[in-house]
This record gives structure tokens, C-alpha cells and sequence, in this order.
């Protein structure tokens, strides 16, 4: 999938055929294995005035709009929680229409709870359920459930080492529930160092992938690049942290060095 020089395009996919085992609007999910996911880029947001809310193009790999997105987070809780907040994506097509809402629930930061864990459903259409995405607990790696309706597991998603994969491009896995096949993956580009923090992210599973599953890795790539951001955020803390305490740690152990 092709990333660079990429830019949102106004031209519309061309409006499938009703399917009538079909959600209404993920018609358009049948005919591609391949979606590309752009944040709008917000002035005001890089330059630090105001916490925008973010919206983004989800187009196919031909540059083609599919879907418009637009979080719908309240403006204080985006200053409050940052990452962390809980927001609800709508997603519309050509005409408007409400086809997939993504509503995520306001969780702790710490991953290292299980109450903490972060989680969203996907409704399409909205009031529909068809899954849910749960953060599943792993030391070291980020580890993701797709879930249908009814909660259960359907395919998993594991992430790299986050430590390790500093400045550079991150590859999400879609697995199969023994973690033996890869599927498919969800694909975040390293925009290196700009001055920007719009997300570009790609997505590519099976054709004949279920459509519902297709709508729920949709759904995952917005929870998994809102928890990057909160492991980011923590990573950055406890470096500065380490750095600005390592001098005085010194100063300490050489004064118990001379103490004996």
C-alpha cells in the first residue's frame, strides 16, 4: 500500500449495489481489501492553540473516498484526558449517511491493570452492534481481541515492541485465533520529523473477508493509534523523568560511596 504523497481526493468511490445480507453502507467493504486512513492536517492543533476535533478521509488504494470520518469527543476531555478521552467516531459515505459509529469509553492510562485495558464497540448501522475491540494485556506487546456481537473472539491483532520500534514505520498483525496465520495488518507511517501529528494509516485484509470484520479493523486502527499515543506519552514521561533524576542519583551514590 502506498503511503507517500498520497492526498485526500474529492472524487467519491463509485456507489455499489444494495446487498440485502448486507449492513447498509459496507457495501462499499466487499469490493476492497485495501482502505487508507488520513488525518486532516489542523493548523491550529500543531501550532498548540486549540485541541481540534480530528476528522479523517478513508479512501481505497486507488485514492478514492470512501467514507468521511469525524470524532465527536466533548472539547474539554480533549484537553483533560488527551489520548485517553473517550470519544465517539461517526462515519459517514457519499450522501451523509450515518454508517458506522466507533464509541469508546473513557479508561485509565495504565496498562498495566486489567481494569484499564482499553476497549471500543462498533455499531454499523448506528444501534446495530456487530463486535467490539478489547486491548488485551501483554508485558511487552500490544495485543488486541476482535470480538463479534456477542463477545467473542473472532481474530487477534499483535503489535511490535514498541521500544524497539522507535522511528519507524508500525506493522500490526491480523491474526487468526491461534496466532498462527497472518491475515492481514494495520500499518502506521513514520512521517519522521515534522511538524505535524496527523495520523496516516493503512489497513489491508482478505476480499472475501466478512464485512463486519472488515468495519472492526476499522474500528481497531483508531484504538490502536490512540493507545500508541498514551505508551508514547509514557515513554516520554519516564524518560524525562530518568534524565532530569539521573545527576542527583549520582550525586547521591558517590556522597554513600565517601560515607563509607
Amino acid at each position: 500500500m502506498a503511503f507517500c504523497n498520497l492526498q485526500p481526493t474529492t472524487q467519491w468511490m463509485q456507489t455499489p449495489e444494495t446487498i440485502s445480507d448486507c449492513p447498509p453502507g459496507l457495501e462499499y467493504l466487499i469490493q476492497i481489501n485495501q482502505l487508507l486512513v488520513c488525518q486532516r492536517f489542523d493548523l491550529l492543533e500543531v501550532l498548540g492553540c486549540f485541541a481540534t476535533s480530528k476528522k479523517y478521509e478513508i479512501m481505497n488504494n486507488q485514492g478514492q473516498r470512501i467514507y468521511f470520518a469525524e470524532d465527536r469527543s466533548n472539547c474539554f476531555l480533549r484537553y483533560l484526558c488527551g489520548p485517553s478521552r473517550p470519544f465517539t467516531m461517526t462515519i459517514y459515505d457519499h450522501v451523509g449517511r450515518d454508517v458506522i459509529t466507533i464509541k469508546r469509553t473513557l479508561r485509565s492510562s495504565c496498562c498495566w491493570r486489567n481494569c484499564s485495558v482499553q476497549k471500543l464497540k462498533v455499531e454499523a448501522p448506528p444501534g446495530e452492534k456487530i463486535g467490539y475491540v478489547y486491548q488485551s494485556f501483554h508485558p511487552f506487546l500490544p495485543m488486541f481481541a476482535i470480538k463479534n456481537e456477542n463477545k467473542e473472539d473472532v481474530m487477534k491483532i499483535r503489535g511490535p515492541c514498541m521500544v524497539s520500534s522507535c522511528l519507524k514505520d508500525l506493522n500490526f498483525n491480523l491474526l487468526s485465533l491461534d496466532e498462527e496465520i497472518v491475515l492481514g495488518k494495520i500499518s502506521k507511517k513514520w512521517a519522521g520529523f515534522m511538524i505535524t501529528n496527523a495520523d496516516t494509516f493503512g489497513i489491508q485484509f482478505p476480499f472475501n473477508l466478512d464485512v463486519k470484520i472488515k468495519a472492526l479493523m476499522l474500528g481497531a486502527s483508531f484504538l490502536i493509534f490512540q493507545v500508541l499515543k498514551i505508551i508514547m506519552d509514557s515513554v516520554f514521561t519516564w524518560t524525562t523523568c530518568t534524565l532530569k533524576s539521573g545527576p542527583k542519583f549520582c550525586q547521591l551514590s558517590a556522597k554513600l560511596n565517601d560515607f563509607h
